[in-house]
């Protein structure tokens, strides 16, 4: 008979060790993975945002706010973007960064919405279904009165976005964009 020593027996057939991982917990789990503009409805064009995990922004009330460690300041400083896991005391203020599909260049949601009717309907004359939408209207604009700019009645940035299909059924909307702010590039 062969006897083989304990310690070696265990080492011999004990499973490797596995290290603990831990999962980062998704802050923004209410937001869409993914955006799909549809652009202009005849040209059936369609853009996609993907949420980027490990990044998020702050939106500030004040432009120019001075936003320390942030790796990208759009709209004059008001919204920061930044790496890693935000403080949940923000809450409020924060929102998920996204990736534009053609060239991975970050892009932030503002809240707001472009939305475009056909050139022959009057935003004034829709702006009763655009609320029953959960929507009001923030600008008119005078050169274009088929186009307007929303925001969801509630002000949060996910309404505005969770919201857009319901803008998109409304008759004769040719359009309906969430604004992006990206980084300026040159060309």
């Amino acid at each position: 008979m062969f006897y083989f020593p304990a310690e070696y027996f265990l080492q011999v057939y004990s499973l490797p060790l596995i290290p603990e991982v831990r999962f980062q917990k998704d802050y923004f789990s209410e937001y869409p993975e993914q955006i799909r503009v549809s652009g202009d409805v005849s040209l059936r064009t369609a853009v996609s945002y993907t949420r980027k995990p490990g990044y998020y922004a702050i939106h500030y009330n004040q432009p120019k706010t001075v936003a320390v460690g942030a790796i990208l300041r759009l709209n004059d400083g008001a919204i920061a973007v930044f790496s890693g896991e935000p403080n949940q005391s923000e809450k409020d203020i924060l929102s998920p960064v996204y990736t534009l599909e053609s060239n991975a260049s970050l892009a932030v949601p503002t809240g707001l919405v472009f939305i475009r009717f056909a050139e022959s309907v009057d935003v004034e004359s829709q702006r009763e279904v655009i609320n029953r939408a959960g929507y009001e209207v923030t600008e008119s604009l005078s050169y274009a009165p088929h186009t307007a700019w929303l925001r969801a009645k509630s002000g949060k940035i996910i309404d505005a976005i969770a919201r857009i299909s319901q803008l998109e059924a409304i008759a004769n909307v040719e359009n309906v964009e969430p604004q992006m702010l990206m980084e300026r590039s040159l060309r």
